[in-house]
């Protein structure tokens, strides 16, 4: 169950962020609150995870999830390049990510 939490926690992190960029410096009130839900429930499923995850492993998957995710929402959605660099380097940051699950 640790490891659902920690990749809901991340998934919540990716939402959080795109709702930050939506809303606007919190000018947009719909993007401003669920910037907030997203981040409470981002934490409260990171500490779940935390009872039963080492913490150098649950905090290296969450930012991992959530920086991959928000890597590939920022290609897929805002337009920002997809070079084979970058690609490249989310498969390693990917690839960490499936080696620390494999390693606990």
């Amino acid at each position: 169950m640790a490891w659902f939490y920690i990749v809901a926690a991340g998934l919540m992190e990716v939402v959080w962020a795109i709702a930050l960029k939506q809303s606007q410096s919190f000018s947009q009130l719909y993007p401003s609150l669920l910037f907030i839900f997203a981040a409470i429930l981002s934490i409260i499923l990171l500490s779940l995870a935390l009872k039963h995850l080492p913490i150098g492993t649950a905090y290296a998957v969450w930012t991992g999830i959530g920086a991959c995710g928000v890597a590939i929402a920022g290609i897929v959605a805002f337009g920002d390049t997809a070079s084979p660099a970058r690609i490249g380097f989310l498969i390693m940051i990917i690839a960490g990510i499936a080696g620390l699950n494999y390693t606990t």
